[in-house]
Protein backbone atom coordinates (compact mmCIF):
# COMPACT_ATOMS: atom_id res chain seq x y z
CA UNK A 1 0.00 0.00 0.00
CA UNK A 2 0.92 3.89 -0.58
CA UNK A 3 1.03 6.42 1.66
CA UNK A 4 -1.10 9.06 1.28
CA UNK A 5 -0.36 12.04 3.22
CA UNK A 6 -2.42 14.39 1.57
CA UNK A 7 -4.17 15.17 4.45
CA UNK A 8 -1.37 15.95 7.01
CA UNK A 9 -1.67 19.28 8.01
CA UNK A 10 1.76 21.09 7.77
CA UNK A 11 4.47 19.88 5.63
CA UNK A 12 6.03 16.12 6.41
CA UNK A 13 9.94 16.40 6.52
CA UNK A 14 9.45 12.49 7.45
CA UNK A 15 7.06 9.87 7.56
CA UNK A 16 7.67 6.50 9.26
CA UNK A 17 4.56 4.10 9.06
CA UNK A 18 3.96 2.63 12.33
CA UNK A 19 4.01 -1.06 10.57
CA UNK A 20 7.99 -0.37 10.77
CA UNK A 21 8.26 -0.58 14.64
CA UNK A 22 10.23 3.18 14.26
CA UNK A 23 8.24 6.13 15.75
CA UNK A 24 9.19 9.29 15.76
CA UNK A 25 10.62 11.28 18.46
CA UNK A 26 12.70 14.76 18.96
CA UNK A 27 12.07 17.22 16.68
CA UNK A 28 14.06 20.17 16.88
CA UNK A 29 14.55 23.13 14.29
CA UNK A 30 17.02 25.67 14.00
CA UNK A 31 18.03 28.88 11.24
CA UNK A 32 21.56 28.40 9.93
CA UNK A 33 23.59 31.97 9.52
CA UNK A 34 23.55 31.07 5.53
CA UNK A 35 19.49 31.66 5.68
CA UNK A 36 18.72 27.49 5.46
CA UNK A 37 16.90 25.22 7.85
CA UNK A 38 17.64 22.27 10.09
CA UNK A 39 15.47 20.19 11.16
CA UNK A 40 15.99 16.54 12.84
CA UNK A 41 14.57 13.84 14.79
CA UNK A 42 15.42 11.09 15.63
CA UNK A 43 13.38 7.26 16.16
CA UNK A 44 12.67 5.03 18.65
CA UNK A 45 10.49 2.09 19.33
CA UNK A 46 10.31 -1.91 19.31
CA UNK A 47 12.49 -1.65 15.87
CA UNK A 48 14.96 0.71 17.11
CA UNK A 49 17.78 0.93 18.64
CA UNK A 50 17.63 3.32 21.26
CA UNK A 51 18.93 1.63 24.13
CA UNK A 52 22.31 0.93 22.64
CA UNK A 53 22.99 3.18 19.29
CA UNK A 54 19.86 4.81 18.32
CA UNK A 55 19.54 7.11 15.15
CA UNK A 56 18.98 10.57 14.71
CA UNK A 57 17.63 12.11 11.21
CA UNK A 58 18.88 15.88 9.99
CA UNK A 59 16.99 17.36 7.27
CA UNK A 60 17.91 20.45 5.47
CA UNK A 61 15.66 23.24 3.93
CA UNK A 62 17.07 26.04 1.63
CA UNK A 63 13.62 26.98 0.67
CA UNK A 64 12.16 28.35 3.74
CA UNK A 65 10.82 24.64 4.89
CA UNK A 66 8.82 24.55 1.70
CA UNK A 67 10.66 21.27 1.07
CA UNK A 68 13.15 19.05 3.07
CA UNK A 69 15.90 16.34 2.20
CA UNK A 70 17.80 14.36 4.66
CA UNK A 71 21.50 15.18 4.66
CA UNK A 72 22.63 13.39 7.70
CA UNK A 73 21.68 10.22 10.00
CA UNK A 74 23.54 9.73 13.34
CA UNK A 75 23.82 6.48 15.12
CA UNK A 76 24.38 7.02 18.87
CA UNK A 77 22.67 9.99 19.65
CA UNK A 78 18.85 11.04 21.11
CA UNK A 79 16.74 13.35 22.42
CA UNK A 80 18.96 16.32 21.41
CA UNK A 81 18.58 19.81 20.71
CA UNK A 82 19.66 21.73 17.64
CA UNK A 83 20.99 25.24 17.96
CA UNK A 84 23.52 27.62 15.99
CA UNK A 85 26.08 28.91 18.13
CA UNK A 86 28.79 31.61 16.87
CA UNK A 87 27.73 30.84 13.07
CA UNK A 88 27.94 26.98 13.87
CA UNK A 89 25.20 24.19 14.02
CA UNK A 90 25.35 21.94 17.46
CA UNK A 91 22.75 19.38 18.88
CA UNK A 92 23.23 18.29 22.44
CA UNK A 93 21.64 15.49 24.09
CA UNK A 94 22.22 11.86 25.30
CA UNK A 95 24.42 8.79 23.27
CA UNK A 96 21.00 6.74 24.06
CA UNK A 97 17.64 6.57 25.87
CA UNK A 98 19.04 7.20 29.56
CA UNK A 99 22.83 7.65 28.35
CA UNK A 100 25.68 9.80 28.78
CA UNK A 101 25.00 13.70 27.76
CA UNK A 102 26.87 14.23 24.62
CA UNK A 103 27.35 17.52 22.07
CA UNK A 104 28.47 17.47 18.35
CA UNK A 105 29.43 20.24 15.98
CA UNK A 106 28.78 20.51 12.55
CA UNK A 107 30.79 22.88 10.21
CA UNK A 108 28.87 22.11 7.29
CA UNK A 109 25.41 23.16 7.57
CA UNK A 110 24.38 19.81 8.83
CA UNK A 111 25.71 17.59 6.57
CA UNK A 112 28.30 16.20 8.50
CA UNK A 113 28.96 15.96 12.72
CA UNK A 114 31.96 15.49 15.09
CA UNK A 115 31.77 12.38 16.73
CA UNK A 116 31.60 12.45 20.79
CA UNK A 117 34.61 10.19 22.16
CA UNK A 118 36.24 11.54 24.86
CA UNK A 119 36.02 14.42 27.32
CA UNK A 120 37.87 16.52 24.66
CA UNK A 121 35.85 15.92 21.37
CA UNK A 122 31.97 15.75 22.76
CA UNK A 123 31.67 13.56 25.59
CA UNK A 124 30.18 15.61 28.24
CA UNK A 125 30.02 13.06 30.95
CA UNK A 126 32.16 9.98 31.40
CA UNK A 127 28.97 7.47 32.78
CA UNK A 128 25.57 7.95 34.46
CA UNK A 129 22.36 8.10 33.28
CA UNK A 130 20.72 11.10 32.17
CA UNK A 131 17.35 12.48 30.38
CA UNK A 132 16.33 15.56 28.19
CA UNK A 133 14.18 16.17 25.13
CA UNK A 134 14.99 19.81 22.76
CA UNK A 135 14.43 21.66 25.01
CA UNK A 136 16.32 25.62 24.32
CA UNK A 137 19.89 26.40 24.92
CA UNK A 138 20.39 30.11 25.40
CA UNK A 139 23.35 32.67 25.78
CA UNK A 140 22.70 34.91 28.60
CA UNK A 141 25.51 36.89 30.27
CA UNK A 142 27.83 35.49 28.53
CA UNK A 143 27.47 31.58 29.26
CA UNK A 144 25.49 29.40 27.15
CA UNK A 145 22.54 27.64 29.14
CA UNK A 146 20.54 24.52 29.22
CA UNK A 147 18.39 22.52 31.45
CA UNK A 148 18.74 18.48 32.10
CA UNK A 149 17.84 16.30 34.02
CA UNK A 150 19.63 12.58 35.47
CA UNK A 151 17.94 9.58 35.73
CA UNK A 152 19.67 8.38 39.04
CA UNK A 153 17.12 9.30 41.36
CA UNK A 154 15.41 5.80 41.51
CA UNK A 155 13.91 3.54 38.80
CA UNK A 156 10.27 4.30 37.39
CA UNK A 157 9.89 6.99 34.75
CA UNK A 158 8.95 10.59 36.43
CA UNK A 159 10.12 9.67 39.99
CA UNK A 160 13.78 9.00 38.72
CA UNK A 161 14.38 12.61 37.22
CA UNK A 162 16.50 15.33 38.81
CA UNK A 163 16.81 18.54 37.55
CA UNK A 164 19.70 20.52 36.50
CA UNK A 165 21.02 23.17 34.51
CA UNK A 166 24.24 22.99 32.83
CA UNK A 167 26.54 26.15 31.11
CA UNK A 168 29.73 27.32 29.78
CA UNK A 169 31.35 30.28 28.95
CA UNK A 170 30.11 31.84 25.10
CA UNK A 171 33.94 31.61 24.43
CA UNK A 172 34.62 27.94 25.26
CA UNK A 173 35.10 25.28 23.30
CA UNK A 174 31.82 23.63 23.84
CA UNK A 175 32.90 19.76 23.00
CA UNK A 176 35.40 20.03 25.98
CA UNK A 177 33.82 18.50 29.12
CA UNK A 178 35.92 20.67 31.04
CA UNK A 179 33.92 23.77 29.26
CA UNK A 180 30.88 22.99 30.88
CA UNK A 181 29.83 23.57 34.45
CA UNK A 182 26.62 21.77 36.16
CA UNK A 183 24.56 22.86 39.08
CA UNK A 184 23.32 20.57 41.78
CA UNK A 185 20.37 18.45 41.10
CA UNK A 186 17.05 18.77 42.82
CA UNK A 187 15.31 15.46 43.69
CA UNK A 188 10.83 15.40 43.19
CA UNK A 189 8.81 14.86 46.51
CA UNK A 190 5.88 12.68 45.63
CA UNK A 191 4.31 15.18 48.55
CA UNK A 192 4.20 18.42 46.38
CA UNK A 193 0.79 19.36 45.02
CA UNK A 194 -0.84 17.25 47.74
CA UNK A 195 0.93 13.91 46.67
CA UNK A 196 -0.09 14.34 42.83
CA UNK A 197 3.39 15.33 41.72
CA UNK A 198 4.57 12.40 39.52
CA UNK A 199 8.25 14.08 38.52
CA UNK A 200 9.42 16.81 36.94
CA UNK A 201 11.44 16.77 33.48
CA UNK A 202 12.36 18.56 29.72
CA UNK A 203 13.20 22.02 31.32
CA UNK A 204 13.30 24.96 29.95
CA UNK A 205 15.80 27.68 30.63
CA UNK A 206 15.05 31.38 30.54
CA UNK A 207 16.48 34.49 31.48
CA UNK A 208 13.44 35.98 33.66
CA UNK A 209 12.45 39.26 33.78
CA UNK A 210 14.75 40.58 36.23
CA UNK A 211 17.88 38.70 34.31
CA UNK A 212 17.73 35.49 36.27
CA UNK A 213 18.11 32.11 34.67
CA UNK A 214 15.12 30.19 35.48
CA UNK A 215 14.20 26.33 34.52
CA UNK A 216 10.94 25.82 33.53
CA UNK A 217 9.98 21.89 33.73
CA UNK A 218 6.67 19.91 32.70
CA UNK A 219 5.26 18.93 35.66
CA UNK A 220 3.80 14.98 35.57
CA UNK A 221 0.38 15.35 37.26
CA UNK A 222 -2.50 13.42 36.30
CA UNK A 223 -4.87 15.84 36.64
CA UNK A 224 -4.33 20.13 35.63
CA UNK A 225 -1.93 21.61 34.10
CA UNK A 226 1.16 22.68 35.83
CA UNK A 227 4.96 24.09 35.24
CA UNK A 228 7.79 24.36 37.98
CA UNK A 229 10.15 26.99 38.29
CA UNK A 230 13.71 26.40 39.42
CA UNK A 231 15.53 29.46 40.40
CA UNK A 232 19.16 29.49 39.49
CA UNK A 233 21.37 31.83 41.82
CA UNK A 234 24.15 33.70 40.91
CA UNK A 235 26.43 31.43 42.50
CA UNK A 236 24.85 28.56 40.24
CA UNK A 237 22.92 26.89 42.74
CA UNK A 238 19.12 25.75 41.92
CA UNK A 239 16.42 26.08 44.11
CA UNK A 240 13.01 25.70 44.30
CA UNK A 241 10.01 26.57 47.06
CA UNK A 242 6.73 23.87 45.80
CA UNK A 243 4.68 26.81 48.00
CA UNK A 244 5.24 29.34 45.23
CA UNK A 245 7.22 27.89 42.11
CA UNK A 246 4.33 25.84 40.97
CA UNK A 247 2.66 27.86 37.86
CA UNK A 248 -0.79 27.31 36.25
CA UNK A 249 0.70 26.33 32.93
CA UNK A 250 -1.69 25.55 30.09
CA UNK A 251 -0.16 22.21 28.29
CA UNK A 252 2.52 21.69 31.52
CA UNK A 253 1.54 17.94 31.42
CA UNK A 254 3.31 17.26 28.04
CA UNK A 255 6.78 18.74 26.92
CA UNK A 256 7.02 22.46 25.63
CA UNK A 257 9.32 25.02 24.68
CA UNK A 258 9.24 28.56 25.89
CA UNK A 259 11.65 31.42 24.31
CA UNK A 260 11.90 35.02 25.33
CA UNK A 261 10.46 37.69 22.45
CA UNK A 262 12.91 41.28 22.92
CA UNK A 263 11.17 42.88 20.61
CA UNK A 264 7.28 42.05 22.28
CA UNK A 265 8.77 42.27 25.79
CA UNK A 266 7.32 38.79 26.14
CA UNK A 267 7.43 35.32 26.27
CA UNK A 268 5.89 32.50 24.05
CA UNK A 269 5.44 28.79 24.09
CA UNK A 270 3.61 26.38 21.86
CA UNK A 271 1.89 23.77 24.49
CA UNK A 272 -0.59 20.65 24.30
CA UNK A 273 -3.39 22.22 26.17
CA UNK A 274 -5.93 20.01 27.45
CA UNK A 275 -9.49 21.52 26.29
CA UNK A 276 -11.91 21.01 29.12
CA UNK A 277 -13.72 18.04 27.08
CA UNK A 278 -10.76 15.76 27.71
CA UNK A 279 -10.08 17.40 31.54
CA UNK A 280 -11.07 13.84 32.57
CA UNK A 281 -8.25 11.78 30.85
CA UNK A 282 -4.20 11.88 32.19
CA UNK A 283 -3.21 15.46 30.92
CA UNK A 284 -0.28 13.93 29.68
CA UNK A 285 -1.51 11.64 27.34
CA UNK A 286 -3.98 13.96 25.49
CA UNK A 287 -1.72 15.93 22.63
CA UNK A 288 -4.25 16.34 20.32
CA UNK A 289 -4.33 19.93 20.42
CA UNK A 290 -1.28 22.62 19.56
CA UNK A 291 -1.72 26.18 21.31
CA UNK A 292 0.47 29.19 21.82
CA UNK A 293 0.37 30.83 25.07
CA UNK A 294 1.99 33.72 26.06
CA UNK A 295 3.54 35.65 29.73
CA UNK A 296 5.27 39.54 30.34
CA UNK A 297 6.30 37.92 33.51
CA UNK A 298 6.79 33.50 33.32
CA UNK A 299 4.25 33.22 35.96
CA UNK A 300 1.03 34.28 34.38
CA UNK A 301 -0.06 32.34 31.37
CA UNK A 302 -2.62 33.42 28.38
CA UNK A 303 -3.81 31.21 25.47
CA UNK A 304 -3.93 32.92 22.30
CA UNK A 305 -4.50 30.79 19.70
CA UNK A 306 -5.46 27.12 19.31
CA UNK A 307 -3.18 26.16 16.00
CA UNK A 308 -3.79 22.32 15.46
CA UNK A 309 -5.96 20.64 16.54
CA UNK A 310 -7.74 16.61 15.70
CA UNK A 311 -11.13 15.58 17.88
CA UNK A 312 -9.58 12.06 18.95
CA UNK A 313 -7.07 11.95 21.54
CA UNK A 314 -5.90 8.65 21.30
CA UNK A 315 -4.45 7.78 17.86
CA UNK A 316 -3.43 11.67 16.58
CA UNK A 317 -1.10 14.12 18.38
CA UNK A 318 0.64 17.38 17.80
CA UNK A 319 3.28 16.97 20.60
CA UNK A 320 7.01 17.68 21.29
CA UNK A 321 7.10 20.99 19.58
CA UNK A 322 10.19 23.01 18.96
CA UNK A 323 10.37 26.49 17.14
CA UNK A 324 12.51 29.84 16.35
CA UNK A 325 11.43 32.84 15.42
CA UNK A 326 11.54 34.01 11.79
CA UNK A 327 10.68 37.21 11.78
CA UNK A 328 7.06 37.84 11.99
CA UNK A 329 6.66 34.06 12.30
CA UNK A 330 6.97 31.33 14.36
CA UNK A 331 8.56 27.93 12.61
CA UNK A 332 8.15 24.79 14.14
CA UNK A 333 8.47 21.08 13.97
CA UNK A 334 6.31 18.34 15.81
CA UNK A 335 5.80 15.37 16.35
CA UNK A 336 2.77 14.10 14.90
CA UNK A 337 0.72 11.16 15.01
CA UNK A 338 -1.63 11.62 12.20
CA UNK A 339 -3.29 9.57 9.43
CA UNK A 340 -1.34 8.03 6.47
CA UNK A 341 -3.36 5.58 4.45
CA UNK A 342 -1.66 3.02 6.21
CA UNK A 343 -3.34 2.56 9.57
CA UNK A 344 -2.43 5.56 10.86
CA UNK A 345 -0.08 5.96 13.80
CA UNK A 346 0.15 2.91 16.54
CA UNK A 347 -1.33 5.36 19.15
CA UNK A 348 -0.84 8.97 20.34
CA UNK A 349 2.81 8.93 21.66
CA UNK A 350 4.02 6.44 19.15
CA UNK A 351 4.20 9.11 16.50
CA UNK A 352 4.96 8.71 12.77
CA UNK A 353 5.45 12.26 11.62
CA UNK A 354 7.36 15.15 11.49
CA UNK A 355 6.07 17.81 10.21
CA UNK A 356 7.04 21.78 9.48
CA UNK A 357 4.65 24.85 10.30
CA UNK A 358 5.19 28.30 9.95
CA UNK A 359 2.79 30.30 11.95
CA UNK A 360 2.61 33.57 10.22
CA UNK A 361 2.55 36.64 12.46
CA UNK A 362 2.22 34.68 15.63
CA UNK A 363 2.11 38.01 17.82
CA UNK A 364 -0.93 39.07 15.63
CA UNK A 365 -2.86 35.87 16.66
CA UNK A 366 -6.18 36.01 18.65
CA UNK A 367 -8.47 32.97 19.61
CA UNK A 368 -11.18 34.27 17.02
CA UNK A 369 -7.71 32.58 14.58
CA UNK A 370 -7.88 29.49 16.51
CA UNK A 371 -9.15 26.37 14.26
CA UNK A 372 -11.84 25.72 16.80
CA UNK A 373 -13.31 26.55 19.63
CA UNK A 374 -12.52 25.71 23.22
CA UNK A 375 -15.80 24.93 23.91
CA UNK A 376 -16.28 22.48 21.04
Amino acid sequence: MQADLSKVPGIVVHHSAAGSGLYVGSPGIAVLDDGAYLAKCDLFGPNSNEFRAPATLVFRSENRGRSWRQVARLEGLFWASVFTHRGTAWMLGTDKHHGRIVILRSDDGGRTWTKPIDADTGLLTPDGEYHTAPVPVVVHQGRVWRACEDAMGGKRWGERYRAFVMSAPVDADLLKSSSWTFSNRLVRDPEWLEGRFGGWLEGNVVAAPDGRIVNILRVETKKGEQAAMIHVGDDGRATFDPRSDFLDFPGGATKFTIRDDPSAKRYWALTNYVLPKFSQFHAGCVRNTLALIGSDDLKNWKIHCLLLHHPDHVKHAFQYPDWVFDGEDIIAVVRAAFDDGLGGAHNAHDANFLIFHRFKNFRRLTMADSVMHIEE
